[in-house]
């Protein structure tokens, strides 16, 4: 039997399953409270396993908020590309991209916050960390080829203007003064800005 096509094995399996029940368990706290507001010991007893355990999946509880974060993240980002890749106006393509990963990220604003501070500041040694990384890398890229579909915008000009407005849409969703605006408001705020850059 290739090794490919072979079961994981029981630990693999128990570690896979202690590995869902403390992402459910901090999903759920987090969603309910607040990363703040939640301690590390409570996300270990309502995933039913010890503290130590608990960090050996992940350190902090910002390295937690990553873990629950990048998989929402990822939901988004495919939704997005999947709604871009019909529309034939690429700011319209390009917000199709956005628009589901800001949702995901205001869903709890002081989570996302902090989950895009993480992000910025974090440990990029930790594999959550470097999965978050990884996963804006797959935004720019998938704006960079909505861009590309302009026969006037070469390769290298869609890499960095993708880069430009992902850091328009981090900033957007980050800052303060943007705490109590609803979804729509910072969608239309990007899509001001990415307009500009935009060929005409």
């Amino acid at each position: 039997m290739p090794l490919a096509s072979q079961p994981a094995g029981r630990r693999e399996r128990n570690k896979q399953q202690k590995l869902d029940r403390i992402t459910a368990a901090a999903r759920e706290l987090f969603a309910e409270r607040g990363v703040d507001e939640v301690t590390t010991q409570e996300i270990a007893d309502k995933a039913d396993i010890g503290a130590g355990t608990l960090f050996l999946y992940a350190k902090t509880k910002g390295e937690l908020l990553l873990l629950v974060q990048n998989s929402t993240y990822a939901d988004a980002l495919a939704q997005g590309k999947s709604e871009a890749a019909s529309l034939a106006d690429l700011l319209d393509a390009v917000m199709a991209i956005l628009r589901p990963v800001v949702e995901c990220n205001r869903k709890q604003i002081d989570n996302g916050r902090t989950y895009l501070r993480e992000i910025i500041f974090g440990d990029p040694e930790e594999p959550h960390h470097r999965d978050a990384i990884g996963m804006t890398v797959q935004t720019e890229k998938a704006i960079a080829e909505v861009l590309q579909r302009d026969e006037r915008v070469s390769a290298d000009d869609a890499a960095t203007l993708a880069h430009i407005v992902s850091a328009i849409m981090f900033v957007s969703m980050a800052a303060t003064i943007n705490i109590a605006k609803p979804v729509d408001e910072i969608v239309a705020e990007i899509k001001d800005q990415v307009r500009v850059l935009l060929p005409k």
